[in-house]
């Protein structure tokens, strides 16, 4: 469903030259799994869902959604996605209600249909008894469950979750997560980025470890650990993130001793 090769995407910065936010990243994602980017902030998470989202283009590499591409063919990704972020804006004077069906008849849904999925998704999400409140007397946790209705209004098949429980309190947090479990169980194709370790422990199929643009490894979290030996995944995650920053370090230092400028 989500295929992903060699993606990159390089900034120009006044300060530091070329910067490459993403360095040739690949993974592929199939319905009914949760893939899980895990990587400290600043790893490029983001940025690869922005791609995969439409909202940014690659510099190089292919990136498809249901066989569509998404740097050639934005209008049929997006209508195939939805995307859930901590930051989703909310409008204060539109209820929860309003939200949502606003969302749907962007997608050109019909009335009828619209209005029976509005009925589903208030009731799954738990949001019939605020579906009238406005936006801007809603509390972090109503305005959360609104982003997360309106993302899936339209029943994409792919789901991206970036950092969607970023200040959220625990138990908002964990019902987000038991939400993104029924998503699987109905077949979604989900990528789930994360920088707290034990949400992916707790909930993704398969796991990339994310660090400075690259992935520096993926797998189940029993391949992860019996590959690098490493019972505590705390552990495997923080040794990778060294390891690759000492090889980077030496990699300048040999550069800089041999006169090369990059």
């Amino acid at each position: 469903m989500i295929q992903v090769q060699h993606l990159s995407k390089t900034y120009e910065d006044l300060r530091r030259g070329r910067f490459r936010a993403v360095d040739r990243v690949s993974f592929t994602v199939q319905p009914g799994e949760i893939f899980g980017l895990l990587g400290p902030n600043g790893a490029g998470k983001t940025t690869v869902l922005r791609i995969l989202s439409t909202v940014l283009r690659p510099t190089s590499g292919i990136a498809t959604i249901d066989g569509y591409d998404v740097a050639h063919e934005p209008a049929e990704v997006r209508r195939r996605i939805g995307f859930v972020s901590n930051n989703t804006a909310i409008y204060d004077r539109m209820t929860a209600w309003e939200m949502v069906e606003y969302f749907g008849r962007l997608h050109g849904m019909s009335k009828t249909i619209l209005e029976s999925r509005l009925e589903k998704l208030f009731e799954q999400l738990r949001m019939n008894e605020f579906r009238d409140v406005p936006g801007g007397k809603m509390s972090t946790g109503m305005r959360q469950k609104v982003s997360i209705a309106r993302a899936l209004v339209h029943d994409p098949p792919v789901l991206i979750f970036d950092e969607a429980t970023l200040g959220l309190d625990v138990l908002v947090a964990r019902n987000l997560l038991g939400v993104i479990r029924e998503l699987r169980e109905a077949g979604k194709c989900l990528i789930f980025s994360t920088h707290i370790m034990s949400e992916v422990e707790r909930l993704c199929d398969r796991i990339a470890i994310m660090h400075q643009g690259r992935i520096l490894d993926s797998g189940t979290l029993d391949e992860l650990t019996q590959r690098h030996q490493e019972t505590d995944f705390e552990e495997l995650f923080f040794s990778l993130l060294s390891s690759h920053e000492n090889a980077v370090q030496t990699t300048e230092d040999y550069a800089l001793e041999m006169g090369v400028v990059q």
